[in-house]
């Protein structure tokens, strides 16, 4: 376990660091005249505002997690679901291209006597609602942002993301679609992977398979819930996937307008879905450096350069450094409960 904090340790600070290095190196090249004086004129009630605009997405993630686990028969609790999404968000922030907030959230549901496949369905089924919502924006969002910039190592870049969000999605479909060769393709990284984990024998490997088969099963049974009896839930998916992401989205209107910057809401939201398309592309932990630099080319469209390296800044200090911060408290909470880290403490 101390192996395992010290890990996180490092992590965190990898994350920080990078973020932070990239951060100054957007302020250095955006410092100007004007940078000074607009420093002198933010608003603070409006930044305090996006802080809670971003505690809000919290809570409305909570209420979609809750929601499909309720459509599977599950009743988790309102304070219990948002910790499990905030711990998500540590774990998201300090993992290469932000893959380690689904496990992570899979382990704690199925800590709550959730089936590890109903738990994987609920997470999945986040992730597929969150990428046909922006997969089905991003096509008008490159439309409305390509008609401010003429740039094709932009284009390049876009459009290699979003190959990428539709291969992943596709594949995700596929495994829902057709459990068989989903079936067949973990059975053979199960072989693969079981003698490296020490499941060398013929019994354990059995039971391994035994146990991948059912939870499957569990998976797509849960999958077959959701778009039958479950609907009801899953449009309450649905719609607050839609609201998470308009609320998100409102953030970093609200940090320029503390900033005296008043720029079309529409351009505000549709560069954001392009920055959240590109962050597919990066391996480095929670997308650190590359967050700030696609922020600060696709931001400085509409952005005045004076306070560009500040609203890149802002806007990743309440997306970035307060999910490790709320993730990293509640994680903390969660597992102090556990025997082992009461031990530890003490």
């Amino acid at each position: 376990m101390v192996e395992d904090m010290n890990r996180i340790k490092k992590w965190v600070l990898i994350s920080l660091l990078i973020s932070l290095v990239s951060g100054f190196i957007v302020v250095l090249f955006t410092f100007d005249s004007g940078t000074i004086g607009a420093l002198t004129e933010i608003k603070p009630a409006y930044m305090l505002a996006a802080v809670c605009i971003h505690a809000i997405t919290y809570i409305i993630w909570g209420l979609r997690t809750r929601s499909l686990c309720k459509a599977l028969g599950h009743d988790l609790g309102y304070l219990k679901s948002f910790e499990i999404v905030a711990s998500g968000t540590l774990a998201a922030s300090i993992t290469p291209s932000s893959l380690g907030g689904e496990p992570l959230r899979i382990h704690l549901l199925h800590g709550q006597n959730i089936p590890l496949g109903k738990a994987t369905a609920v997470v999945i089924g986040e992730r597929v609602l969150d990428g046909i919502f922006i997969l089905a924006l991003a096509p008008f969002s490159i439309y409305i942002i390509r008609g401010v910039l003429n740039d094709s190592i932009f284009d390049f870049m876009f459009i290699f993301a979003e190959l990428g969000l539709i291969i992943i999605l596709f594949l995700t479909l596929y495994a829902l679609w057709k459990p068989g060769p989903t079936k067949k393709v973990v059975y053979f990284f199960v072989h693969r992977l079981a003698p490296i984990l020490g499941k060398k024998t013929d019994s354990a490997l059995e039971k391994v398979i035994g146990r991948v088969d059912s939870e499957l099963e569990h998976f797509h049974d849960s999958i077959s819930v959701l778009l039958n009896e479950g609907r009801r839930g899953l449009a309450f998916g649905i719609l607050s996937t839609i609201a998470f992401w308009l609320v998100d989205f409102s953030m970093l209107y609200v940090i320029l307008m503390g900033l005296n910057q008043h720029p079309d809401i529409v351009i505000v939201f549709a560069s954001q879905i392009i920055v959240i398309v590109l962050l597919v592309i990066p391996a480095t932990p929670g997308a650190s450096g590359v967050a700030e630099f696609a922020g600060t080319t696709v931001f400085s469209l509409f952005v005045a350069s004076s306070v560009l390296g500040i609203a890149v800044i802002a806007w990743r200090a309440f997306t970035f450094y307060m999910n490790i911060m709320v993730g990293g408290f509640v994680s903390f909470r969660i597992l102090k409960d556990t025997e082992f880290i009461k031990k530890f403490l003490h």
